[in-house]
């Protein structure tokens, strides 16, 4: 198993790190991690420009932009890997849709259904998007169900989780979350059936 998180597309050592590993052993998994979009908008050129300071309030974020964004981050990753995946003969490759996740937690925050979590600005560390525990326990809980073909719900609230305010209720929310977006991504690797 291999797990790969680049952030723009194209990005040659997916493909580089893919025939190296397969090449020496034909059952090599290699995961291709979907994040959520920095600063809530979807710019893909290298490098990213740390230099300026972003604005982005992320409680001010149109959902509906946001999720535009996200579609078109998610198709330009799933149209490179499976032009790999086309290259090697295999779907050897996979996503994470970690970012679907995001968005969905995003949503049910504005909505009022996460009594843990007010505002979506407590999800991240600073305008660029870098997460907190909530964003990075919920992408642990997609990677787990990629890489094992099976729900995370009835996990054990991680240590990461536990403080006044993150409650077990909110941990199951993650995991439906997680298991939710992976289910509904066809490059998953998992079938809604699981």
């Amino acid at each position: 198993m291999l797990t790969l998180s680049p952030i723009w597309m194209p990005d040659d050592g997916i493909e580089k790190f893919a025939v190296l590993g397969l090449a020496h052993n034909p059952n090599l998994r290699v995961t291709v991690q979907e994040f959520w979009v920095p600063n809530d908008t979807y710019e893909p050129k290298y490098p990213l420009d740390t230099r300026k300071q972003p604005t982005v309030d992320h409680d001010k974020t149109d959902l509906a932009a946001l999720k535009k964004a996200q579609d078109a981050y998610d198709h330009d990753v799933e149209a490179c890997v499976a032009g790999i995946n086309q290259k090697l003969g295999k779907d050897a490759i996979t996503i994470v849709p970690v970012g679907r996740a995001v968005d969905a937690l995003r949503e049910k925050i504005v909505a009022g259904q996460v009594p843990e979590i007010q505002k979506q600005s407590e999800l991240f560390r600073d305008p660029w998007g870098h997460p907190q525990a909530p964003i990075s326990v919920l992408s642990g809980y997609c990677h787990y169900a990629v890489i094992y073909k099976r729900s995370p719900v009835g996990l054990p609230i991680p240590k990461e989780l536990v403080s006044p305010y993150h409650t077990e209720a909110l941990n199951r929310l993650l995991q439906e979350l997680a298991w939710d977006a992976v289910k509904s991504c066809p490059m998953s690797g998992v079938t809604a059936a699981k």
